[in-house]
């Protein structure tokens, strides 16, 4: 399931829960929350990051083939040969 980050549309008048935003499990198929769970206050969906790998340094060809990926090389025009 993924997680959804909520906050208060207006953090003055939110709970202490939605003023500073909560996370929440939910599935894909349940519409995103309107109102908070506790003060019952409008609150929005926010736009997270996502966390992505940091590739440290290039895939090495021998990094690629112990991954499963097949190597190609261009040889000519259009023609590629396995490495």
């Amino acid at each position: 399931m993924p997680i959804y980050e909520y906050i208060a549309a207006d953090p003055d008048q939110g709970c202490r829960m939605c003023r500073d935003g909560f996370e929440l499990n939910r599935p894909f198929s349940r519409p995103p929350l309107e109102h908070c769970l506790f003060c019952k206050k409008p609150v929005r969906k926010l736009v997270s990051r996502i966390n992505t790998p940091k590739l440290t340094k290039p895939l090495s060809v021998s990094d690629a083939k112990s991954a499963g990926f097949t190597v190609m090389k261009r040889r000519d025009k259009g023609v590629y040969e396995k490495l």
